[in-house]
């Protein structure tokens, strides 16, 4: 039982990257291609709201776990 130790986990986070973006370029497309170019943008638009709330709010967890300067 020894022979089958468990080794790392892969990190996936690159490929998880990638596909958050080939998968947000199809439907930014089918939006498009269906109801134009105005129904694609906000949907961008949306999109880049929540990414920015998403980072201000890592941002400020962050913030509320890290140690304070030095003097």
């Amino acid at each position: 039982m020894d022979k089958h130790r468990l080794g790392r986990a892969p990190n996936y986070t690159s490929a998880c990257i990638v596909m958050f973006g080939v998968n947000l370029t199809w439907v930014l497309l089918f939006l498009f291609a269906i109801w134009g170019l105005v129904a694609a943008v906000f949907l961008g638009l949306a999109v880049n709201r929540w990414l920015d709330w998403l980072d201000h709010r890592r941002r400020m967890e962050d913030a509320r776990w890290s140690l304070p300067p030095r003097r």
